[in-house]
């Protein structure tokens, strides 16, 4: 039984693969951006402000800079049009929107920041994946992919709205994958013909960069993931079963800042086509 997902398997044309990232403007996204270009694949980079994606978009080496509101359901279907008219399908969604909020306790936890946290971490998704889901469901190798916290794993007082907001992503996510394999067995699935499609959440404590660690020589940051090794994962998924994956929480131990480059560059030497 061939596995379509795989990296150079069961696809039709010499086209690369498409990748949305989301939060393009980021450390993150810069670095997602730049390993899934350096592996051959088409990258379109989102962020909401013009001059920010664009100089992104730049920096990571010739993403194509896009501009969208994504807690906006109207303006996201208005990107998967323009998106469709002048790429095609889109592959892949790394979504790497979110924020941060935190307080004393629960008593502080205010409605300011619990609408902030609702809309980056959860309504972004939800809009992301409705308006998408089709073509990635449609992908030979179809791949959705967020970014979660180790704090939902044990909650505190201090971050209630964060870990709330994180685990009601989470949980959008798991039924993403839920409906990526029902879809895969459904009556008029070909039984010879592997699960293509996969959603799975990323996990980390918290996410570092080389602007952060220049900053701050003497801090250690334990525990951290360094972006570069957030972007290898990325780029992984393509090359991994989509039955393996989906559904799949994946903690990104962390590494040295130096393996967690090469672990990047090393990623980067092949993508799939479509």
């Amino acid at each position: 039984m061939t596995d379509p997902s795989m990296a150079g398997a069961g696809l039709t044309d010499d086209r690369p693969l498409r990748v949305l990232v989301t939060g393009g403007s980021g450390s993150s996204g810069i670095a997602a951006a730049r390993a899934l270009l350096q592996a051959g694949f088409a990258v379109y980079s989102v962020g909401s402000d013009t001059a920010r994606i664009e100089a992104a978009a730049e920096t990571a080496g010739g993403a194509i800079p896009l501009v969208c509101d994504l807690g906006d359901l109207a303006a996201v279907r208005g990107l998967h049009q323009e998106l469709a008219r002048t790429a095609g399908r889109i592959d892949g969604v790394i979504h790497l929107v979110g924020g941060w909020r935190g307080a004393e306790g629960i008593t502080s936890q205010t409605d300011e920041d619990w609408d902030f946290l609702e809309r980056s971490a959860v309504t972004t998704l939800r809009n992301v994946t409705r308006v998408f889901y089709d073509d990635l469901a449609a992908s030979p190798c179809g791949r959705f992919a967020m970014v979660s916290s180790t704090a939902v794993d044990s909650p505190a007082a201090g971050v209630a709205s964060y870990v709330a907001a994180k685990a009601a992503a989470e949980a959008w996510t798991m039924a993403v994958a839920e409906g990526f394999r029902r879809g895969s067995q459904a009556p008029t699935s070909r039984a010879d013909v592997a699960q293509h499609s996969a959603a799975v959440v990323l996990v980390v404590k918290a996410l570092v960069d080389a602007g952060m660690r220049s900053k701050q020589p003497e801090r250690k940051f334990p525990g951290y993931t360094d972006v570069e090794q957030l972007a290898a994962a990325a780029v992984g998924l393509f090359s991994q079963p989509a039955a393996d994956l989906n559904g799949q929480r994946l903690l990104l131990a962390p590494v040295p800042a130096s393996a967690a480059t090469a672990q990047s560059a090393a990623s980067t030497h092949s993508a799939p086509t479509t």
